[in-house]
């Protein structure tokens, strides 16, 4: 059995999530109060989420990588390890932190940076991003040109985010039905990620990441910016180039098809997805249908019944 682990990301966030496993595990509890620490008020908005603060990204990146250490740490005390980890954009910090990368402070302090500098980098602009349904990669990389916006999420066979300037991302996803698009579905963010926009965050998060804790890795990354390895390899010193691959990710489209693809094809039968949520769970099965694949397992993992279930 070879096992993935994979983390969430942005959009995955609801009310409340990881109270149960706060109540019944001193460990997971420690990470939220941890959390709590580095940027003070977050248990309160995870938990009650008053004025839809969780769904502000300054807060949102905090809150999900608290919630997938938690996790990633109950796994351990079951001695449930991966043999790789995949993140989808946020959830790459997750994935650094399950292959040992960051610590739980490192991996914290971070996002919180990383939250923050994106807030910054999308201030004073109306964006827009939708999911594209049922649309060829190259037909819509091409409405994109046209209409002045950007692919950012290449999650699934059929189906792509696309991200930017609120009119321009409404006038391709016209343009996209016009093609041939299934559907499109507006969704809801704060900021146009995985875009040029995102470029003052990246200068930022260039500026940062030298000086974070960043160890050699225990297990394989599949990092974001180009849906592999990325050349980074385990047990070996090479914090430069992960560094490099998260400044170029919050700035550059996420490969998820090709990496989760990659996985299957390697014989990776055993995915954990640590949530909160379904959503990749969701990819991992649209990626292995095309491959005639149907030999794996995938289990997400949101509550106390899931975890105490392993």
């Amino acid at each position: 059995m070879k096992t993935a682990f994979l983390y969430a990301g942005q959009g995955a966030q609801t009310t409340g999530m990881g109270r149960d496993l706060y109540e019944k595990y001193p460990s997971f509890a420690a990470i939220y109060d941890a959390a709590d620490r580095v940027k003070p008020g977050l248990k309160s908005i995870i938990f009650e989420n008053k004025d839809d603060a969780l769904t502000r990204t300054e807060n949102t990146q905090p809150a999900l990588v608290a919630f997938a250490i938690g996790v990633t740490m109950l796994l351990g005390e079951k001695h449930i390890y991966p043999d790789v980890t995949l993140g989808l954009s946020l959830g790459e910090y997750s994935a650094l932190y399950g292959a040992s990368a960051f610590s739980v402070e490192s991996a914290l302090k971070a996002v919180a940076f990383r939250g923050e500098a994106m807030r910054k980098a999308g201030e004073g602009g109306t964006w827009g991003m939708s999911a594209v349904l049922g649309l060829e990669a190259e037909k819509l990389e091409a409405v994109c040109r046209q209409a002045g916006c950007y692919p950012t999420n290449y999650n699934c066979p059929g189906q792509i985010v696309i991200s930017g300037e609120k009119d321009k991302v409404d006038e391709a996803g016209e343009l996209a039905k016009e093609a041939g698009a299934r559907r499109v579905m507006p969704l809801h963010v704060s900021g146009p990620f995985h875009t040029p926009y995102m470029k003052s965050a990246g200068d930022a998060l260039a500026e940062y990441l030298p000086g974070a804790e960043i160890k050699p890795l225990r297990c394989p990354v599949l990092f974001n910016a180009t849906g592999d390895d990325g050349g980074v390899a385990p047990m070996t010193d090479q914090k430069d180039k992960i560094v490099d691959l998260l400044v170029r990710q919050v700035q550059n489209p996420v490969r998820m098809e090709k990496s989760l693809t990659s996985l299957l094809q390697e014989g990776y039968d055993h995915f954990i997805e640590i949530g909160p949520g379904k959503t990749l769970s969701g990819f991992v099965k649209k990626c292995a249908k095309p491959l005639g694949s149907s030999d794996y397992t995938v289990k997400a993992l949101n509550t106390v019944e899931d975890v105490g279930g392993l």
